[in-house]
């Protein structure tokens, strides 16, 4: 072969890299062996690597906090709602019957509330003398509001409550619970030891007795309620209501029924200071 022939061969050769030596195999891989992870750790290490310690930011440690403080929330939620069912759970099946009846009797009395304003309507809408018809119900409003007022007496079927505290143990707050029961179950007059309770009443606590709206009044504590008896008082006889309330304080509380209740206590009538009708 000529020199002009080896020529090209002889470049081919040249511009080719040198082979690389296979690296020896490792016992139980393939022929070429397993392949070096980076920096010598497997793939497992680096994710433990990557994991731990936690590297937070400032965005993720305001979202940690809030979930956090969500679920602590919802927590006392839960915690609280248990405790207030407590009462019920543990409840004869009598009692979770009357507090049902309870219930349905707030519901009528606000459906004849409904129908009674309703037919008050009508009848003013078809009398012939709608001046004099107008007349008459204002007056009967009138009496109503006073009654609420408390700025004239009333009379009626009802219950009287008397709390015995001899331990003193009784507080504001216990009587004033008793009241917003009595309201919530239809009283339409309270009178506690003589003094006429309206919606402005505020009860507090003063030397180991209470003051209704700046008098004082010692135990034992008379309530004189006019409403529907067989409302009033399964009202305050309710599972962890007024009564056992009260119990647990070592309180004695008496429950009588009656067709004919007095509440003559009276409340002076008041010129608001500053709101005025707004038809003058």
């Amino acid at each position: 072969m000529s020199d002009h022939e080896e020529q090209p061969a002889n470049r081919l050769r040249e511009e080719l890299p040198d082979e690389v030596p296979p690296s020896p195999s490792v016992p139980g891989e393939g022929p070429q062996g397993a392949r070096p992870e980076r920096n010598g750790l497997t793939g497992r290490q680096r994710l433990l690597k990557g994991l731990w310690p936690p590297r937070l930011t400032r965005a993720q440690l305001i979202v940690a906090l809030l979930l956090f403080g969500l679920g602590f929330g919802l927590a006392v939620q839960v915690a609280s709602n248990s405790d207030s069912d407590s009462a019920l759970r543990g409840a004869r099946q009598e009692d979770l019957v009357r507090i049902l009846d309870e219930l349905d009797d707030r519901t009528q009395r606000l459906e004849d509330e409904k129908q009674g304003l309703e037919k008050q309507r009508d009848e003013l809408e078809n009398s012939s003398d709608q001046v004099e018809e107008a007349r008459k119900q204002t007056l009967e409003k009138e009496r109503q509001l006073g009654i609420l007022a408390g700025t004239v007496a009333a009379q009626g079927p009802g219950i009287t409550v008397t709390i015995e505290d001899t331990k003193g143990t009784v507080e504001a707050d216990m009587l004033l619970d008793a009241i917003q029961e009595l309201r919530a179950a239809g009283a339409e007059a309270i009178q506690v030891n003589g003094v006429r309770v309206v919606a402005g009443t505020y009860l507090a606590d003063a030397d180991n007795s209470v003051s209704v709206d700046g008098n004082k009044i010692n135990a034992p504590y008379r309530f004189q309620v006019i409403g529907k008896p067989q409302d009033l008082e399964p009202a305050l006889n309710i599972p962890g209501g007024v009564v056992q309330t009260l119990e647990k304080e070592q309180a004695t509380v008496t429950v009588e029924r009656s067709s004919k209740i007095v509440v003559d206590a009276l409340r002076a009538a008041e010129r608001p200071d500053y709101a005025r009708s707004s038809s003058q």
